[in-house]
C-alpha cells in the first residue's frame, strides 16, 4: 500500500475522532490499516506537518484541537473590522506601562516623539488555551486615567466608546505569515518556530486621528480566518 493511501486511511480514521482525541497505537494502526511500521509512521509524520494530528511524547498521537474560526467581512465600526470569532475569548494583561512614543512609534500613530503612549501586551485565551499575544498601543491623553484592568474586562473598543467617547471608525489591518520566538512560543505553549499569523492594525477615529496601533501574533495551529467575497459580475 503506497503511503497516499495509507494518509487517506488515517485521515478517514480521523474525521471520525473528535478534537484532542487519542489514536490508536502504531502497532495498533498498522495491523487494521495492512501496512508497514514504518510506512504508517512516515504517512503520520506528514499529517503532523499538516496539522491534523499532534503527537505528544509518552501519551500517544491525538487528533488535533480544533481551529478557532472568524470571519473576514468589508465592514466600517468598533468591533465590525474583525467580527467576533468562536469560542469565549478572556485577556490576560502580562505587561501595562506608560511610555514615550520615539520616534517610530510616534510615526506609526502620527503624533510626536515625545508623546506619552499607553503601552499594552496581553495573551488572549479562548477555551483555556492562549491563542494570541497582542500589543497595544494608546496615545495616553486619549485615556488618561486606564489601568491595566481596561484590556482585561470586556471590549477594548467598547470602553473606548462609553468611558472615553473615543468612536474607532475605520482601520487598516495587515496580515502575513510568521513564525514564533522563544519568548512568544513560551507564552503560546507552542514550539519554537511554530508557524503563527502576524497581524498588525492601525485604528482611526471618524476625524481620522490614530487611536490605536496594534501588533498580534496568532497561532498558526488554532486559528484560521474565512473570507467573504463578492464578484461583480459587470467586469471581465
Amino acid at each position: 500500500m503506497r503511503r497516499t493511501e495509507v494518509k487517506d486511511r488515517l485521515r478517514q480514521l480521523i474525521e471520525r475522532r473528535q478534537p484532542g482525541e487519542v489514536l490508536p497505537s502504531e502497532r495498533a494502526l498498522s495491523t487494521e490499516i495492512g501496512v508497514s511500521r514504518p510506512t504508517l509512521r512516515a504517512a503520520i509524520d506528514e499529517l503532523e506537518r499538516d496539522g491534523l494530528v499532534v503527537r505528544e511524547h509518552g501519551r500517544g498521537t491525538f487528533t488535533a484541537p480544533r481551529k478557532i474560526s472568524q470571519d473576514l467581512v468589508p465592514a466600517t465600526g468598533g468591533e465590525q473590522f474583525a467580527p467576533p470569532a468562536e469560542g469565549h475569548w478572556t485577556s490576560r494583561v502580562i505587561d501595562f506601562a506608560i511610555t514615550s512614543a520615539g520616534a517610530r512609534l510616534g510615526k506609526r500613530l502620527e503624533v510626536s516623539p515625545g508623546q506619552t503612549l499607553v503601552a499594552v501586551t496581553r495573551v488572549r485565551v479562548v477555551e483555556e488555551a492562549p491563542m494570541a499575544i497582542e500589543r497595544i498601543l494608546v496615545p495616553r491623553d486619549l485615556v488618561p486615567d486606564i489601568t491595566a484592568a481596561g484590556f482585561e474586562s470586556g471590549s477594548f473598543y467598547e470602553l473606548l466608546r462609553t468611558r472615553y467617547e473615543v468612536v474607532p471608525a475605520t482601520a487598516v489591518q495587515i496580515i502575513e505569515p510568521t513564525v514564533t520566538d522563544p519568548d512568544e512560543s513560551g507564552l503560546l505553549g507552542v514550539p519554537q518556530h511554530s508557524p503563527a499569523l502576524l497581524f498588525e492594525r492601525t485604528t482611526r477615529d471618524d476625524g481620522g486621528r490614530v487611536i490605536e496601533y496594534t501588533r498580534s501574533i496568532y497561532r498558526g495551529d488554532r486559528y484560521r480566518i474565512t473570507s467573504h467575497l463578492t464578484f461583480d459580475h459587470t467586469s471581465g
